[in-house]
């Protein structure tokens, strides 16, 4: 594992996802880094060996599978020279709008967007550590925990708390 292992709490660029998305809040970076049963599920699920669900963040160079291949705006942000969509002047383009919609753990890009603006993504980072944090214990959730994953307790962060109808409603069409 690399650095960003050590202490996901702490602001690091390569877990700040260029759409707005807060990587440590990950089901698959928590998978890869603190609970490998998580990937185990993830590639029972997706048919995608184990090593290719390894990741240690959208700016870091071991991405999974769906990051290193799938992810458009990574690459665009880079060929842009930007850190962030929303300092793109096509912001939000189509394609961010697609993949904004698609799924609950993205509701909240475009205020993502607006506090990285706003604050700073170091702030905005602080902010997400906050909000994907278990109440009871402190550990960072996924979007679809809906309790901890490490202690039980529910909800499993604010952001599940905020979203939990669309959360469902998205794992009931999975099933």
């Amino acid at each position: 594992m690399d650095s960003t292992s050590k202490n996901p709490c702490i602001p690091d660029k390569r877990l700040a996802a260029v759409c707005g998305l807060f990587c440590p809040s990950c089901t698959v970076y928590i998978g890869a880094h603190e609970d490998p049963k998580r990937l185990e599920v993830m590639s029972k699920r997706t048919g995608q060996p184990l090593d290719k669900l390894q990741c240690n963040g959208c700016r870091s160079d071991k991405r999974c599978y769906y990051c290193e291949s799938l992810c458009t705006m990574f690459k665009c942000a880079a060929e842009k020279e930007i850190e962030f969509c929303g300092e793109c002047a096509d912001y939000p383009c189509e394609e961010l709008k697609v993949f904004q919609a698609a799924m609950p753990h993205r509701i909240e890009l475009w205020k993502s967007q607006e506090r990285i603006k706003e604050a700073g993504y170091e702030q905005w980072y602080k902010e997400m550590v906050e909000h994907y944090s278990c109440p009871a214990c402190g550990t960072i959730n996924s979007a679809y925990d809906m309790a901890c994953w490490k202690c039980g307790g529910a909800p499993g962060c604010d952001f599940v708390s905020q979203h939990k109808e669309e959360i469902i409603q998205q794992m009931a069409k999975k099933k």
